[in-house]
């Protein structure tokens, strides 16, 4: 590939994906505490996915896709909702659908364990010749995570390990043992205190769980480099 590929951690559950020449932005609360970046530091985004309508998920999806022209993914009736608000391009979807962003990248939309106004809560496996990325969302422990597990080769997941709203650290790392990935990157934690974790506690069980797995435990405006090696 030209364009190098990565995924990016800015905070919280928002990631800045790079797959075969496309932007992708999951989650896109841009003003979180943690952000490495300002609003006007996002430009020329292609696609953003959004897990559910909670405010530190849905974040800046509407400015940025106004601001970029890029085309929201989400639950059908999450994505009528942002068409009310301006969003000109949208494709709504369900668990179980999956669509063609292009001729190499594909999302797969997934069940999560949580809540949401409009719709339900989703997470998001993207595949890309690069590598096949599951963003959980929020969500607790589900059994299924092991059908994804073996219907997908997933590379790298992103796993909330805050507790409170999500898995804590010892039930994302149980849900590594479903997932099998090859590596994972802990996330929607340390934003608020309700929140606080320690993410070396979560390496250390993923590891004795999954004793394969890589653990990246990135800093916000870290990347890790895809494919991993």
């Amino acid at each position: 590939m030209s364009t190098q590929s990565y995924i990016k951690w800015l905070g919280h559950a928002a990631f800045e994906v790079m797959l075969s020449g496309k932007k992708i932005l999951i989650d896109p609360w841009i003003s979180n505490p943690l952000s490495p970046v300002t609003l006007n530091e996002i430009t020329n985004v292609d696609y953003i996915l959004v897990t559910h309508d909670h405010f530190d998920h849905l974040g800046e999806a509407v400015d940025i896709a106004k601001k970029t022209n890029a085309t929201v993914v989400g639950v059908f009736e999450l994505v009528n909702y942002l068409s009310e608000q301006g969003v000109k391009n949208t494709i709504g979807m369900n668990v179980g659908g999956s669509v063609k962003l292009t001729s190499e990248i594909e999302v797969y939309v997934t069940p999560a364990l949580h809540s949401s106004s409009r719709g339900v809560p989703v997470g998001f496996i993207i595949k890309a010749p690069e590598a096949t990325i599951y963003h959980a969302g929020d969500t607790g422990l589900f059994s299924e995570m092991d059908l994804l597990g073996r219907l997908f080769k997933i590379d790298v997941a992103m796993l909330p390990i805050g507790s409170l709203f999500t898995m804590d650290p010892r039930q994302a790392a149980y849900a590594l043992t479903m997932l099998r990935p090859r590596a994972v990157i802990p996330m929607h934690y340390n934003t608020f205190p309700d929140i606080k974790q320690d993410p070396q506690v979560f390496k250390e069980l993923a590891e004795s769980m999954l004793p394969d797995v890589k653990v990246f435990i990135l800093k916000p405006g870290e990347t890790l480099q895809l494919p991993i090696k």
